[in-house]
């Protein structure tokens, strides 16, 4: 679980990063991302219906990726709000294959 301080919770925050972010597509996962004035990086997780209609499996994905976020939360670049939307596909995929793609996806974003 990502700290407090970490997570992007209210709605408006995260239609913000969608209405003004810049974004990075990486095989099964997008990412929006815009500049915040805090001293910390803030991050949401959307996994649609469209991914799996079961809940099991998207929260399980939401766990993977908050997972693979938090180990990487000190290189991650500070002042950000960021959200991860899985696109369909990545539930087939195991947990190092997310993690390559979640390592692709930053480094694109240039936010390690």
């Amino acid at each position: 679980m990502l700290s407090k301080v970490n997570r992007l919770k209210k709605q408006k925050d995260i239609e913000w990063v969608f209405k003004r972010g810049k974004g990075v597509k990486e095989a099964f996962l997008f990412l929006k991302f815009v500049k915040n004035n805090l001293n910390a990086s803030r991050f949401a997780f959307v996994v649609s219906l469209k991914v799996s209609k079961k809940a099991v499996l998207r929260n399980k994905i939401k766990r993977r990726l908050r997972e693979l976020v938090k180990s990487r939360l000190s290189k991650i670049k500070k002042g950000y709000d960021i959200v991860l939307t899985a696109v369909p596909g990545l539930e087939t995929k195991e947990f190092w294959e997310i993690e390559a793609i979640v390592n692709k996806l930053f480094k694109k974003a240039k936010l390690l």
